[in-house]
């Protein structure tokens, strides 16, 4: 019998996670005899190939451009037939309409939402199309399938998680927030098959993994809540667990990598206590908005009495926010860490809607300068606000005044930082503040309006602002300030050493940093600017690679 071929195709970005649908269908294909391959990007040598089948995964809205090049490509693998290429993922169920306008890719199969039901309905398979698999209307679900691992030996990309199972407790959300979109990416809240199956057919294939990642969306609203934790325990990863692996005593870890429902967890101690049973790592819990802060405090307060003192947050920006709003989230977990003598790592995560192809969007109560500002310090900082005090102070200020002002600054200084305030451009610096304060309320609101045009790279807004501070039209004390804005962030004159990023890794005396598997992952972080993108990327690139020799 003639095996069928099918090509996996997860587009070139850059990401912390495995495929885990693309390595559901490889767990599906080769059980039914099918020959597998997976590959990364646009890789030529499978063209050489015929491809019976051919299955591309998306993330990221905003990776419109590369994740187009991917299912291009997947074309042709299919030998020019679009009708056996299917595109699934993030972006294809929340874009589905989107991407069935490109007539290019007419006869393309586009799956919204999760692989359930029965493998021919779920990919939309037709015995008259003469689908293989198209009879298959009974078998398990693709989505409840055993993850297949093997496919991550296909290629040479290292994920930075990956020595964990990976999987889901449950799936949904009760909740329906308009900057998310699991509601139409996976629906209500629903439950999965126990985690014991998930867990012993990874260990049966693969050999035990060391951690836990469960991307469920809204766990503490699920009804088997405790029987989630009871199972957990069960399968070894209590408060202190180890796994022995090559004479080497590896500590475990939980992963809820999604984050935790403050509103619930507040509503009763139970939640925490039954956390408490597991080597959670870190607690993430979400603080999307200054409006729940209170129960925000309550859930912290209840994880610290409960002995969890590693956390985590997703702070969301760039929605109904203002950058003060988003100063005293911030500042809020300092204090807290204080007082309470535990650790919460804040990860700003910046709003973008869902269905937006790039990262284009600027909140009601943002501009598109701040936002650059914070993107630059954030990208200083790897995406991390500490919650050492002296750290937080210096990367954003000892007040929402402080704060402000650094979003304002020109962006040679930000990035600059240390040779702005502390050496040969200390009396630049000085000049510029002294302008600063002369300036009224309206002179700001003018400068800022400048400053927030789209200009483009950092040549063309040299130019720009080169133009307006010879501009007489413009006010005079405003056309001297902007002057200091042509001050880039590339300066030959400026040693690295005087740099953002070295500066803050100096001033931190916390020898306890997030673990690059314990980073948020935010693909948009370092895709604007690759001046200050790539001396960060370059930190990570080596911290992983440390990590794994």
């Amino acid at each position: 019998m003639t095996r069928n071929r099918v090509l996996l195709v997860e587009p070139g970005y850059k990401n912390k996670y495995p495929p885990l649908g693309l390595m559901k269908l490889a767990s599906y294909h080769r059980e039914r005899g099918d020959l597998v391959q997976f590959v990364k990007g646009e890789d030529s040598s499978v063209l050489m190939h015929a491809w019976d089948r051919v299955c591309v995964t998306t993330l990221f809205s905003f990776e419109w451009k590369r994740t187009s090049a991917t299912i291009d490509f997947a074309i042709q693998a299919a030998g020019n037939q679009p009708e056996r290429v299917f595109v699934g993922g993030i972006a294809a169920s929340l874009m589905r309409e989107e991407f069935i306008k490109e007539s290019r890719w007419a006869g393309v199969r586009f799956i919204a939402g999760l692989l359930e039901g029965a493998p021919a309905k779920a990919l939309q398979l037709s015995i008259d199309d003469s689908d293989f698999g198209a009879d298959d209307t009974t078998g398990q679900p693709i989505e409840e399938r055993v993850p297949d691992y093997s496919i991550l030996n296909h290629i040479d990309y290292i994920y930075p998680v990956h020595d964990a199972y990976f999987g889901y407790a449950s799936r949904g959300c009760i909740r329906k927030c308009h900057f998310c979109g699991v509601p139409k990416l996976e629906g209500a809240q629903k439950e999965m098959p126990p985690l014991y199956d998930l867990v012993n057919g990874i260990t049966k294939q693969q050999g035990p993994k060391k951690d836990l990642i469960l991307m469920d969306n809204n766990v503490t609203a699920s009804a088997r809540y405790k029987e989630i934790i009871a199972e957990i325990c069960d399968l070894g990863f209590t408060v202190g667990a180890t796994l022995d692996r090559d004479g080497r005593r590896l500590k475990r870890r939980v992963d809820f990598n999604q984050g935790v429902d403050a509103r619930i967890l507040a509503k009763s101690p139970m939640y925490l206590k039954e956390m408490a049973k597991i080597c959670i790592s870190p607690l993430r819990i979400a603080f999307d908005h200054i409006g729940v802060r209170k129960v925000y405090d309550i859930a912290i307060r209840m994880a610290a009495d409960n002995g969890i003192t590693s956390l985590s947050n997703y702070m969301l920006y760039n929605f109904m926010d203002t950058p003060e709003d988003l100063y005293a989230r911030m500042k809020m977990n300092i204090a807290l860490n204080e007082e309470l003598g535990i650790r919460i790592w804040s990860f700003p995560m910046r709003y973008q809607p869902v269905t937006l192809k790039d990262r284009s969007h600027i909140g009601k109560k943002w501009n598109r300068y701040y936002l650059r500002s914070f993107q630059i310090i954030l990208q200083a900082t790897r995406g991390v606000v500490s919650g050492n005090p002296e750290f937080f102070n210096r990367a954003y200020g000892n007040d929402t005044g402080e704060f402000i002002r650094l979003l304002s600054y020109p962006h040679g200084f930000i990035f600059n930082r240390e040779h702005y305030e502390h050496g040969d451009g200390k009396s630049v610096l000085e000049e510029y503040e002294v302008l600063r304060r002369r300036m009224s309320a309206e002179q700001n609101a003018e400068l800022l309006h400048y400053l927030s045009e789209p200009i483009g790279g950092e040549k063309a807004k040299q130019k720009y602002y080169n133009r307006l501070a010879g501009e007489h039209s413009v006010d005079k004390l405003v056309r001297d300030v902007i002057s200091f804005h042509v001050l880039g962030t590339k300066d030959g004159k400026i040693t690295k050493s005087d740099r953002v990023l070295p500066i803050f890794a100096s001033i931190n005396p916390d020898p306890i940093f997030p673990n690059e598997e314990e980073i948020v992952e935010d693909a948009g972080l370092y895709d604007q600017e690759q001046d200050v993108g790539e001396l960060v990327h370059t930190n990570l690139i080596a911290r992983v690679r440390a990590g794994n020799e």
